[in-house]
């Protein structure tokens, strides 16, 4: 197959990815001696994972041309993801941050952000390859980079539409915004977009939307498919033609809470491409969360496509009582590589 006739990407992704310090021991920072390195970024969470399943998934960024740049496109590009567009900047850093091992839904957890300044902020539809931002099937962007600059924010409201189908998380983190209040331009963008991920949580706390997931697809009735995520409760999904779904999430023994609404949103991503029922695809974000929880950091090869199958396809009494532990995606080898086409939600 020559470079022309290369099969299209099904997943582009914009947004910083950092360098993860992960503690060797528990307890705080103050006391933690070593850590060990990871990666971690909302967005390149989702495409080193749909890659890992056997997507074709590219990363679209700015790091700094230092050592910690380095290790993030080589990282990220282990997992099979095209960073041939990431682009280094020679005057601003790399990113970097330091967790606890506890979870991040405790008061004990700490997490030490040094990103401010740093070369994915500086990101602007001027200095991004926007042709290969819109040369994926889905665009998948994040409300974490509307967060980090001005112009961060504005390349999002630029590339939006740009794509055949544009996805976006709220990823609503308080500590970006210096006034909350100024989050509420994430409703803006996912108004704009054609698939949505919102926690109900984040809905209420960033835009002030109370009484459920009904209520917050009252309040964002222009996506094609908006998912409301609801923790350990489940999904619930509405589409284009007044279709509600909901899923209830197994039951999970978790090692660590970072990183699964990224694996839920590559598991819905990866169903969408195979253009599955979207009860379906929210079954397969559940076990693909699920693949994350079980694991302390924040990436996990999820199950195989045979697998996630098969359990996606339980019936209802057996999908509620259904128990997932930490080991159990490994029963089977990694999928194939799909070709299936990406339909609009």
């Amino acid at each position: 197959m020559t470079s022309s006739e290369q099969a299209p990407t099904d997943v582009v992704a914009l947004g910083e990815s950092m360098v993860t310090f992960l503690p060797a021991t528990a307890g705080r920072l103050a006391d933690v001696a070593s850590f060990d390195r990871g990666i971690g970024g909302a967005e390149s969470n989702v495409a080193c994972v749909l890659a890992a399943a056997g997507h074709r998934a590219r990363w679209v960024s700015r790091v700094g041309a230092d050592g910690f740049g380095d290790h993030l496109v080589e990282a990220i590009g282990a997992y099979g993801v095209d960073v041939s567009h990431v682009r280094r900047d020679p005057a601003r850093p790399t990113g970097i941050y330091f967790r606890t091992a506890g979870d991040r839904a405790t008061d004990a957890h700490e997490v030490a952000y040094y990103r401010a300044g740093s070369a994915a902020s500086a990101m602007s539809a001027a200095n991004t390859d926007l042709d290969a931002l819109r040369s994926g099937r889905v665009l998948h962007l994040s409300g974490i980079t509307a967060a980090l600059s001005p112009d961060c924010l504005d390349l999002l409201r630029r590339v939006m539409g740009t794509a055949p189908v544009v996805s976006f998380d709220v990823n609503f983190r308080p500590g970006l915004w210096a006034d909350p209040a100024d989050a509420r331009v994430l409703l803006d963008l996912a108004r704009s977009a054609d698939l949505v991920f919102v926690g109900e949580d984040e809905a209420e706390e960033a835009f002030g939307i109370t009484g459920g997931p009904d209520a917050i697809r009252a309040a964002l009735p222009e996506p094609a498919l908006l998912v409301v995520k609801r923790g350990a409760e489940g999904a619930v999904a509405y589409d284009a033609e007044g279709g509600r779904y909901e899923e209830p999430a197994p039951r999970v023994d978790v090692v660590a809470a970072v990183g699964a609404g990224d694996a839920f949103a590559a598991g819905f991503l990866s169903a969408t491409l195979r253009a599955l029922p979207v009860a379906a695809r929210l079954r397969h974000g559940h076990l693909w969360a699920a693949s994350t929880l079980t694991v302390p950091g924040d990436l996990a090869v999820p199950p195989s496509r045979a697998h996630a199958d098969r359990l996606a396809a339980l019936e209802p009494a057996a999908w509620e009582t259904l128990h997932l532990g930490p080991g159990w995606t490994a029963t089977e080898p990694l999928p194939e590589r799909p070709a299936e086409e990406v339909r609009t939600p």
